[in-house]
């Protein structure tokens, strides 16, 4: 992903609610999301990367979603580096919180290029990331992260979490605002641009929520809402390299364990 924004116990109806953009060459195939059915990806939701074999976001049948993205700056992957998508099934896959899963990341930290990982359920989420050390628990509210640490107040972050917060306080349950927000392309002025060493031409082309580009842009859009009662639904849109729709895919399943979705 390049963005996400977290709701943790911030909608009336709704205990947690992530709204992702996932960013990425359109040359780099992926498939759809969908239910895998042999380890490590059983019982885990989410499209695949064709050439690495990891993926961008998921979730699993109790709830608990995680989600990667590359850090600004960190460096370009190195030869013998692990899969940043190995991150997410590996996180999926741990019994314990999603705090302490993330901790088992840290010895591992220098396998990977700089990485974000945010993970959660209903019931709570944190941040890690191998350009730092701790991790850090998410309090109840809106998040937001891209590129850097967490809520780092680049223009698409402050945007697309002032767009959720304001949807939950409305305790709307329709998503088309959730999609509508993550499709804004509305230019960011100069001045506004964050500086994360890029060339200036690529810091205003990535600074939008939604890329338009024939070789990079935003392939698709994620909304994972969990109801009180447990519901889930997982609603993947996926775009063409014009920014057209090109498919969505959408799931539906209760959660398994009790207690993954909070109590009014």
């Amino acid at each position: 992903m390049c963005l996400a924004v977290i709701a943790l116990e911030a909608h009336r109806d709704f205990a947690l609610v992530v709204a992702a953009n996932r960013d990425e060459f359109h040359a780099r195939a992926a498939t759809p999301a969908a239910w895998g059915v042999a380890p490590p990806w059983r019982d885990i939701l989410a499209g695949r990367d064709a050439k690495a074999g990891g993926t961008w976001l998921g979730v699993n049948r109790d709830g608990r979603f995680a989600l990667v993205t590359n850090v600004r700056g960190g460096g370009a992957n190195q030869v013998g580096q692990r899969s940043r998508g190995d991150l997410v099934p590996r996180v999926l896959a741990a019994s314990d919180d999603p705090a302490q899963a993330l901790s088992t990341l840290r010895p591992d930290a220098g396998d990977y290029a700089s990485v974000n990982v945010l993970a959660g359920s209903a019931m709570g989420a944190a941040w890690w990331s191998n350009r730092g050390d701790a991790v850090q628990r998410i309090a109840r509210g809106v998040a937001g992260l891209s590129n850097a640490a967490l809520d780092t107040p680049w223009p698409k972050v402050q945007r697309a979490a002032h767009a959720l917060r304001a949807w939950a306080a409305r305790g709307a349950t329709d998503f088309d605002p959730l999609f509508a927000m993550l499709a804004d392309r509305t230019p960011v002025p100069d001045a506004a641009l964050p500086h994360t060493g890029v060339p200036h031409e690529w810091e205003r082309l990535l600074a939008t929520p939604f890329i338009v580009d024939p070789c990079y842009g935003t392939r698709c859009t994620t909304v994972l809402a969990i109801d009180r009662s447990g519901h889930a639904t997982f609603h993947e849109r996926t775009f063409a390299p014009d920014g057209t729709i090109a498919g969505d895919a959408i799931h539906t399943f209760m959660v398994q364990r009790a207690g993954s979705a909070a109590v009014a």
